[in-house]
């Protein structure tokens, strides 16, 4: 072997130590953190609220009852969804909903109720999805006015969706379902408000309170 050819194998063996490590990393990472490629993700707002205070309504408190069985499976579209994270807003001073809303079907499911960001931080959190998520499911609870924006912050269009330019302040039996395709692009086409149906006056859309 040349006397130059001997020197530089040193370094080739390195960059090449180097690239092998980089790629496995990258895989690794890839196969660990799928972020949204190929995910489902279930929106719901929180359920009714009274007039005065921070908690869920009686009728609320039936709609959260209730997801615990809608969600254990959702079946739709030929599919059985159950979630495998489930995520609120934070609690603040004036609600504490998002989370109470969740509070059922996370006792029927064994999952803890995320709540990584406020209200008005979708952009973050869905953030925080596409760089660490692991589950196929994941079903959040919101507050409606913010809504639109996390479905704009997932890529979509929420008045397109919900078929009008804001959610309606008495509305609470929607579902909204976006679904993602293996490079975790939404699928428009494959997206969809449900009609839950599951308390008396929900399919007229009737006020909850």
């Amino acid at each position: 072997m040349a006397p130059k050819v001997r020197r530089l194998l040193p370094r080739l063996l390195m960059v090449a130590v180097v690239a092998a490590s980089v790629l496995a990393l990258s895989v690794v990472q890839s196969s660990a953190a799928p972020g949204l490629r190929n995910v489902t993700v279930l929106i719901v707002r929180h359920a009714e609220k009274p007039d005065v205070g921070r908690e869920l309504n009686a009728r609320g408190e039936q709609r959260a009852a209730a997801y615990a069985d809608y969600f254990t499976p959702l079946k739709l579209d030929g599919q059985t969804l159950t979630p495998q994270r489930l995520i609120a807003t934070a609690d603040s001073a004036e609600s504490i909903r998002p989370r109470q809303t969740l509070i059922p079907l996370s006792l029927r499911l064994q999952l803890p109720i995320e709540q990584p960001c406020a209200n008005s931080k979708v952009d973050k959190l869905v953030s925080l999805l596409r760089e660490k998520n692991q589950a196929k499911t994941l079903l959040i609870a919101w507050h409606h006015g913010h809504i639109n924006k996390l479905i704009a912050a997932f890529g979509g269009d929420g008045p397109a969706l919900i078929g009008m330019p804001k959610w309606p302040a008495d509305v609470y039996d929607w579902l909204i379902v976006l679904r993602f395709d293996d490079n975790g692009k939404l699928i428009d086409s494959r997206s969809q408000k449900i009609q839950e149906q599951l308390l008396p006056g929900d399919f007229a859309g009737s006020p909850g309170s």
